[in-house]
């Protein structure tokens, strides 16, 4: 659906420019904001690699295991019907780990496996009571470092790209808490509706 609603608008756009005689700035715009993106894609990689790396060698110093093992009794509280040693619980505190990192790439695939262990876990293909938590909280996504953000600003030359650390722990800390807190109304409110 949101494929065909940016067709339309690029569509839309295409055709008022025609109408309009201005063709030629949206080509100018279009080669512009192409050699833009490839610009900042490469130093997006470069910085993303970096992180990457020190998250795999905090990975091999042990780091994210301690970290994971400090996240697992809030995870399995919140995770209540996924058995502590199911592969997805590892998936699940891998996801977050690297969402706290503001490694959404990294996280991705993790958080993509996850989804499929606990779909195979529920038996069903209606989203179960641990998907939606898990959705909510990815959503949200705690983050201590947001290195794409970083990136990104460092690309743009900013003055002090890593100014925004402490405004992006506050709103993450209220984003996540406040997904928590809805999604546990709604859960409760299901609850006491079931029975």
């Amino acid at each position: 659906m949101v494929n065909l609603i940016w067709a339309g608008m690029a569509i839309i756009g295409i055709v008022y420019a025609m109408l309009a005689g201005t063709m030629d700035k949206v080509n100018e715009a279009i080669f512009k904001s192409s050699g833009e993106a490839v610009t900042l894609s490469i130093g997006l990689i470069s910085v993303l690699v970096f992180w990457l790396g020190i998250m795999r060698v905090a990975e091999e110093a042990g780091i994210l295991r301690i970290l994971a093992k400090g996240f697992r009794p809030l995870v399995s509280r919140l995770f209540p019907e996924i058995p502590k040693d199911h592969p997805a619980m590892g998936y699940i505190l891998s996801n977050l780990t690297a969402n706290l990192f503001g490694l959404g790439n990294a996280a991705t695939p993790m958080g993509i496996k996850a989804m499929e262990q606990m779909k195979q876990l529920s038996g069903t293909d209606t989203a179960s009571r641990s998907m939606i938590t898990f959705l909510a909280l990815n959503t949200s996504s705690l983050t201590i470092i947001p290195t794409t953000v970083i990136a990104i600003r460092m690309q743009y030359n900013s003055v002090s790209p890593t100014e925004i650390v402490g405004t992006t722990i506050i709103a993450t800390i209220i984003s996540t808490t406040s997904a928590i807190l809805i999604d546990r109304f709604y859960f409760y409110k299901s609850n006491r509706r079931g029975k």
